[in-house]
């Protein structure tokens, strides 16, 4: 596998870096002072150039110069840099007058002010240094956020083949039981077309009025077949062209009857709806007879206060939300603006 095609991490990075330093540092010391020579100075050299390179990126530089104690921080390095010139060029004349001189090296100014300037060079490639590992990392993190989000486009695809396969199969069944049982087919269509509305219209912000009117139909039909002796429905609809609204704005009035404005062991049960498009505005109106005995009172109208909170936060104070009691019939309405 080719090395720059894999994925480094900054500190395998730093070690590579690190590696190839020495060896510079290596190969230019080997003709000259051997090899044992020059492996021990080189390891001496990398470790007082550790020192300024982390000293500063690490410590010095984060803690004082982007603090603003831009004084300190010259200061710091100043005392740094003489301090480790001094330690280096004391630790080369020591190693070297005991290991390897034939004759030994005085320890003078001029030796600690090559070390000192030659801490000064690697204290400027130390800002190079410090740039490298932070591109580095920062190309890294955008890696990573292109990985999560192919991931996560995956993932999408994948939940779209799933509801899709599902309705593919829903009507290879529909093909099948229409054979036999034409009505059975029909419902399962039905079904089909509500699974599909949930998973393609839904999560947009506005769908054709027609297309909400479809879904409110076909749940009526699947909720119809529930009820003993059936449910009269009418639904009267007056609009022009293609008016858009906020999906599933509409069902919670459908939903509340069907929960609790139907008697499923009586025989007078009806719906009636009335959407009617007027003067800039949507009104719908729904009205059912009231239960004798209501059903799940205490729960009656969650769905409504939610559809409230939720009309709020599209329309301000644009809206009208009204429920009430009239006679022996329920009535809801609802007017929203469509533009």
């Amino acid at each position: 596998m080719n090395l720059f095609n894999r994925k480094v991490t900054p500190a395998q990075l730093q070690i590579l870096v690190w590696v190839f330093v020495y060896l510079i540092n290596f190969l230019s010391l080997l003709p000259m002072d051997g090899l044992g020579q020059a492996v021990v100075y080189t390891l001496m050299s990398a470790f007082f150039y550790s020192i300024i390179i982390y000293g500063n990126i690490s410590f010095l530089y984060p803690r004082l110069y982007e603090k603003g104690k831009v004084t300190a921080y010259v200061l710091a390095v100043t005392v740094l840099l003489i301090l480790l010139g001094v330690s280096r060029s004391y630790l080369s004349v020591t190693v070297y007058n005991r290991y390897f001189a034939t004759k030994p090296e005085a320890f003078s100014l001029g030796n600690i002010l090559y070390m000192t300037s030659a801490g000064v060079a690697i204290f400027i490639l130390s800002f190079v240094f410090r740039i490298a590992i932070a591109y580095f990392r920062l190309k890294q993190q955008a890696e990573q956020m292109l990985e999560q989000k192919s991931l996560a486009e995956l993932n999408l695809l994948k939940s779209q083949v799933q509801p899709h396969f599902l309705f593919n199969t829903l009507n290879n069944i529909y093909y099948e039981a229409f054979r036999e049982a034409p009505r059975t087919a029909l419902l399962i269509g039905r079904l089909s077309d509500i699974m599909r509305y949930f998973v393609d219209e839904s999560p947009k912000e506005k769908v054709a009025l027609t297309t909400e009117i479809q879904f409110l139909e076909n749940y009526m039909a699947l909720e119809k077949i529930r009820i003993r002796h059936g449910v009269r429905t009418a639904f009267h609809k007056e609009f022009e062209g293609e008016p858009f609204i906020p999906p599933m704005l509409l069902m919670t009035f459908v939903e509340n009857i069907f929960k609790h404005g139907i008697d499923r062991s009586g025989t007078d049960n009806s719906v009636n709806l009335f959407l009617v498009q007027r003067d800039g505005y949507l009104l719908f109106r729904t009205e059912n007879p009231l239960q004798e005995t209501p059903a799940a009172p205490s729960k009656e109208g969650f769905g409504l206060k939610n559809l409230e909170r939720r009309l709020a936060l599209l329309y301000g104070d644009r809206f009208e939300l009204d429920t009430a009691r009239k006679g022996s019939f329920f009535h809801a309405f609802l007017k929203i603006p469509l533009v």
